[in-house]
């Protein structure tokens, strides 16, 4: 999973799994406040740290990814935050798409994903990126369906 939001690309590629411990509380967290995350309007967090405690407001739009995240921490997953409008090297692209940097290069060149040059250098917008990744899921995504209901009309044992 991916959160777009945060400032230096090197820090935010810097993920590491949560302990079961972690995951635990994460697993607990996000159930509770999952029951809040339906509404529009800001929430209210309490923070307690030791004898200190403050109230928070937060947009509903943060509460809903804090549940995201607590939700992939609770499943045991590492969870990346990268801006929307970031530029990644040809390589964190390739990592983000889970693909080889000599294949990536050859999706830019191909016209596939936009991409600017700086010097020698390509550079790929984030959200460019992600829109690749599903467009290209989406399209998977049909070619299973298709898959699916050609098996169905000649009876290879896929029911509905």
């Amino acid at each position: 999973m991916v959160i777009l939001m945060r400032n230096k690309i090197t820090k935010a590629i810097e993920a590491t799994l949560p302990s079961e411990a972690d995951a635990a509380l994460a697993e607990q967290s996000s159930r509770t406040l999952s029951a809040y995350t339906s509404s529009t309007h800001n929430a209210a967090i309490v923070i307690k740290e030791g004898k200190k405690q403050e109230q928070v407001e937060i947009p509903a739009q943060a509460l809903r990814l804090l549940v995201d995240i607590l939700t992939q921490m609770s499943e045991g997953n590492a969870v990346t935050i990268v801006p929307i409008h970031q530029e990644l090297s040809t390589q964190e692209a390739a990592n983000l798409l889970n693909v080889s940097r000599p294949y990536l290069v050859e999706l830019l060149e191909n016209g596939k994903i936009p991409y600017r040059k700086v010097g020698t250098k390509r550079r790929i917008l984030t959200k460019d990126v992600l829109a690749y990744k599903v467009n290209e899921d989406e399209a998977r995504y049909k070619a299973l369906g298709e898959l699916v209901e050609e098996a169905q009309k000649l009876k290879m044992g896929y029911e509905e």
